[in-house]
């Protein structure tokens, strides 16, 4: 069994305490969670530690309606490791795993990771047709030697931070909200592949970015951006769109013109993070009035970037 073998890679040299979920996005109300289980862990003297999923379960269960990520599993990752957990294991979603009643599966976990408690919400179910919910899990637990305690959600402005919402935003191009409860920009990492020099001939020279085709993007447009080089910082316009006015592109691209940078950059690995939505993305007249268009959003753009405080 995949899993069986999966979690045998991971040997905590102590008992545990596990939360469990795929915490796409790590967002504030992720955070939460994470930090009640670190708390709970070290009071019992215990490990904490971090299951999470390679794929959305969602991919599988209902292939009709694939989730977009948030942040690809490498740099969820690595969040979830800033959070200060002990361990963080990741699994891959198959049909194998699908099948695998709450029983087995928490019967792994106490095989492979000692695992002596789980931390969840009150949502929360794991195994075959979704069994394993609060209540089931408790009674297992009362049976199986490991203690079930529920966290109540994180809410935000009266709103529960959660990946469905911040999904909902960030297809609304409402930036500040996704900041808001990500706990830190969106931001998009890639590498940079040659483009067709346009941005150059306008005197604006763009990094066109490759990402992940599974990443979630926000609509069409213009945004106030930050772009990370090398882990330099440096003031970037960003835009996000078919490139109406040229009239020849059928394909989505990512431009950013990076402000007071002009090293070569292809092949490079880039992180964008998006700050405020300036505007939709529209066909212009002519190149001069885009190149006035692009003028003006760069100055309203490092205005914002000038007075926008970190998170």
């Amino acid at each position: 069994m995949q899993v069986d073998d999966e979690l045998a890679q991971f040997s905590p040299p102590a008992e545990t305490l596990i939360t469990i979920g795929v915490f796409d996005g790590v967002h504030l109300g992720h955070k939460f969670l994470i930090s009640k289980l670190v708390n709970l862990a070290a009071r019992q003297h215990l490990l904490s530690g971090i299951v999470t999923f390679r794929q959305h379960p969602r991919d599988l269960l209902a292939p009709k309606n694939k989730l977009l990520f948030l942040c690809n599993v490498e740099e969820r990752v690595q969040l979830l490791k800033n959070e200060g957990v002990d361990i963080v294991v990741p699994l891959t979603f198959n049909r194998e795993l699908a099948k695998v009643s709450a029983r087995d599966f928490v019967s792994l976990l106490q095989k492979h990771l000692k695992m002596r408690g789980l931390v969840i919400g009150p949502d929360f179910s794991l195994g075959h047709n979704r069994e394993g919910n609060a209540e089931m899990l408790r009674a297992l637990g009362a049976e199986m030697g490991f203690s079930v305690t529920v966290v109540a959600p994180k809410t935000i402005d009266g709103e529960v931070a959660s990946s469905t919402v911040i999904r909902q935003a960030l297809a609304e191009g409402d930036m500040e909200k996704v900041t808001r409860l990500l706990g830190r920009p969106f931001s998009l990492k890639g590498t940079v592949a040659r483009g067709e020099h346009r941005g150059t001939g306008l005197g604006f020279p763009t990094v066109n970015l490759k990402i992940d085709a599974k990443m979630a993007l926000p609509p069409d447009g213009v945004y106030a951006t930050r772009a990370y080089i090398e882990e330099q910082e440096y003031q970037a316009m960003t835009n996000i769109g078919l490139r109406p006015t040229f009239g020849d592109n059928n394909e989505r691209t990512i431009e950013s013109f990076i402000l007071n940078y002009n090293q070569d950059v292809y092949g490079k690995a880039v992180k964008i993070e998006l700050i405020q939505r300036l505007r939709e993305e529209k066909t212009f007249a002519s190149i001069e009035e885009l190149k006035q268009q692009i003028a003006e959003d760069v100055k309203r753009g490092s205005a914002i970037l000038n007075t926008q405080g970190r998170e």
